[in-house]
């Protein structure tokens, strides 16, 4: 198991459940826009937020931000230590720094001697792109030990400052470096880690690997916290997240639904009914699995630990719970059934 550190009120690591990321894509130091798309990012179900602080106006503005919002703020500093103390001293309730690119060690020690006074936990992130030149050397380019080497180096540096509220994330675009990086730096460390695919893409392609690195890490046992990259609304990430961790078995806050993929023995336009489905659902918060599946031959079998479904027939459908058919129902009506079934569960 992980150490735990705290963002916040929010705990990260030591069997704390796995918590939801994202980060804004607003000028930071335009406030409103920022604190408008935060508050957009908490209704999705985010549970902490990270801004870029490329300059000291976007610093400055932390703690405005912070006062308008309801969810730990993370930020993300590159170069300039000057804004990693800046930010600290606005409240910031986490700094993400690469410590090989903010100078020397006597900067990393101002920042981790900043932030331990104020009990700032600090995420060392790494990936390709933030990689030393002799790492990439060694190894030929940014393999999955290279980053982890990296990692560890990094973190052993703010341990020499008395620095141990470390979180670590190993990033790569590639989700074969990136699930080979975290399996190897979860075997050399008890670090909170923070899962990504890095630059994933837009959804078309960035969900399928995000869903392959980090739903496979998650599988393993290894991540404590996570966010999706996506080049769209940060708010997809957020659901994308949820349905990760849904998909992982580490998150039942919500309807799962699970539809068949139809096939010859089809006796309903399936693929329209499965979405307006899903759609009705999005408001539901119960804690429970609904199939939508196309025929009555092998349907309520096939999802028979679903706590309630349909499955389509000629004309009419089924109506079943745990396998368990309750009544048929006319085809026109199937979905009102099954939500007024829902609501009364």
């Amino acid at each position: 198991m992980t150490r735990q550190i705290h963002v916040g009120p929010v705990p990260v690591g030591g069997g704390a459940p796995v918590s939801i990321q994202s980060m804004c894509s607003t000028k930071t130091d335009d406030v409103s826009a920022t604190v408008d798309q935060i508050l957009r990012l908490e209704e999705a179900g985010c549970e902490i937020v990270r801004a870029a602080v490329p300059d000291m106006a976007a610093a400055k503005a932390v703690g405005a931000i912070k006062s308008r919002i309801h969810i730990p703020l993370v930020v993300d500093i590159h170069f300039d230590y000057k804004l990693a103390l800046e930010s600290a001293n606005q409240g910031a309730d986490k700094i993400r720094i690469n410590p090989g690119n903010i100078g020397g060690e006597d900067r990393v020690k101002a920042v981790a001697d900043a932030c331990r006074a104020r009990g700032i936990p600090i995420r060392i992130g790494v990936n390709g792109g933030s990689l030393e030149r002799e790492l990439r050397q060694k190894y030929g380019g940014a393999t999955a030990q290279a980053l982890v080497e990296s990692a560890l180096g990094q973190a052993a540096m703010l341990e020499r400052f008395g620095f141990t509220d470390i979180c670590i994330s190993v990033k790569s675009s590639s989700v074969p470096v990136t699930v080979a990086a975290y399996r190897l730096l979860s075997e050399q460390c008890d670090y909170p880690l923070h899962l990504g695919v890095t630059e994933a893409g837009t959804p078309s392609m960035g969900v399928i690997k995000s869903a392959m690195g980090i739903g496979g890490l998650l599988c393993l046992g290894v991540g404590d916290t996570l966010r999706v990259t996506l080049t769209a609304d940060p708010v997809e990430e957020v659901y994308i997240a949820k349905k990760i961790l849904r998909a992982a078995g580490l998150r039942k806050d919500g309807p799962e639904l699970i539809a068949c993929p139809t096939c010859g023995r089809t006796c309903i336009d399936l693929i329209p009914l499965a979405e307006e489905v899903e759609r009705r659902l999005a408001g539901c918060e119960k804690p429970i699995t609904v199939a939508v599946m196309g025929c009555a031959v092998n349907g309520p079998g096939e999802a028979a630990a679903a706590d309630i479904g349909i499955a389509g027939g000629r004309g009419e459908g089924l109506l079943f719970r745990k396998g368990e058919i309750l009544r048929k129902v006319p085809q026109e009506g199937l979905v009102d059934a099954l939500m007024e079934e829902i609501a009364g569960l």
